[in-house]
């Protein structure tokens, strides 16, 4: 028997989140000025609203269109030094807030642009083949950033020296924004009509070809819309370091944002928040264990693939206005059985 259920509208049903998230933030904020969250723990948020971005991202096209690619790094770091070099120019000569806008566009179109150059031959391979070609362009993207300015013959990412003194602009406010938008567009994408053009390829690639989907279109569209958010994450990075090495993006950043993906579950997105919220505080946690926390780290994702190998969430994912529907209809249900049975 169905569950009684109250259908609350959808401009409610959008009321009601942005409400919910107004209230998060505004008690964050609140534990902030109060100095209950310290500005060592703001890092850390900001740190967890980064990898949330990565995570998410990376889970479209490994959780919703089924792919396995390993050069997320890769993007992260187009995006970075994209908008850190973009800072550099434009420190003083206009608005911040205008300066910072500007440079989180900038990052997500080149590194859309880099998803795009990379996804049309990538994306004609499946599986292992693809995984290896992306870990192969990441390190490519990496490696590049190392070497150019010797290509180049004056300074521009300046290589193992570092890209310093750029700007740090990445408040919590900034990154929190950011989470918002990024889950928010996914969310919408997935269900529109592109959303189910990218699930049913995931299901069954040959049976959405015959039915008329484009599934090249397809996958490319949402590699190059995960690259882009990954480039977003990569410039909040850059506001938030305010230094940049080529070395931070190398291939176990891929893996370890691949992982907050798998332990969260793979099309699941409050599984990849929730599980890069965990797998970026856990090292400050386990920061006074210093020499067993990588131990723990690694039997906690041991235990996890081997009793819940879908992830923490499978595909599971949390709507809070269903929740209240269901809560009003269990109300409203009780309610109408006190009064039969009293009549």
């Amino acid at each position: 028997m169905k569950k009684n259920t109250v259908h609350i509208p959808m401009p409610i049903r959008y009321l009601i989140n942005a409400a919910a998230i107004a209230a998060i933030y505004l008690i964050i904020s609140a534990l902030s000025s109060a100095g209950v969250i310290t500005n060592y723990y703001t890092k850390i948020l900001i740190l967890i609203c980064i990898n949330i971005i990565l995570a998410v991202s990376l889970n479209l096209v490994t959780g919703y269109l089924g792919q396995l690619p390993l050069g997320h790094a890769g993007f992260m770091a187009v995006g970075a030094y994209a908008s850190g070099i973009f800072m550099r120019a434009v420190s003083g000569s206009m608005p911040t807030g205008l300066a910072v806008f500007l440079s989180l566009i900038l990052a997500a179109i080149v590194a859309g642009i880099f998803g795009f150059i990379i996804g049309i031959p990538a994306l004609r391979l499946k599986g292992d083949y693809l995984a290896i070609i992306t870990l192969g362009f990441g390190e490519i993207i990496r490696v590049v950033l190392l070497n150019i300015d010797s290509v180049l013959g004056f300074n521009f990412t300046y290589g193992a020296a570092s890209l310093k003194n750029i700007p740090k602009t990445t408040t919590f406010t900034l990154a929190f924004i950011c989470v918002v938008v990024v889950c928010f567009l996914i969310h919408t994408m997935m269900k529109s009509r592109y959303g189910r053009a990218i699930l049913s390829i995931r299901e069954n690639e040959i049976a959405s070809e015959s039915c008329g989907i484009r599934t090249t279109y397809f996958k490319t569209m949402a590699f190059v819309v995960s690259a882009a958010f990954a480039g977003v994450a990569g410039s909040l990075y850059a506001g938030y370091l305010g230094i940049l090495n080529p070395a931070n993006f190398g291939f176990m950043k891929s893996i370890e944002i691949l992982v907050m993906v798998v332990l969260g579950g793979m099309g699941s997105m409050i599984g990849s928040v929730v599980s890069a919220a965990v797998l970026s505080a856990l090292p400050e946690v386990l920061r006074a264990f210093a020499d067993y926390r990588m131990v723990a780290y690694s039997l906690l994702l041991i235990l996890v693939m081997i009793f819940k190998p879908s992830g923490l969430m499978g595909t599971y994912d949390f709507s809070f206005t269903n929740l209240i529907g269901r809560l009003i209809g269990r109300i409203s249900g009780k309610r109408t059985a006190r009064k039969e049975s009293a009549e």
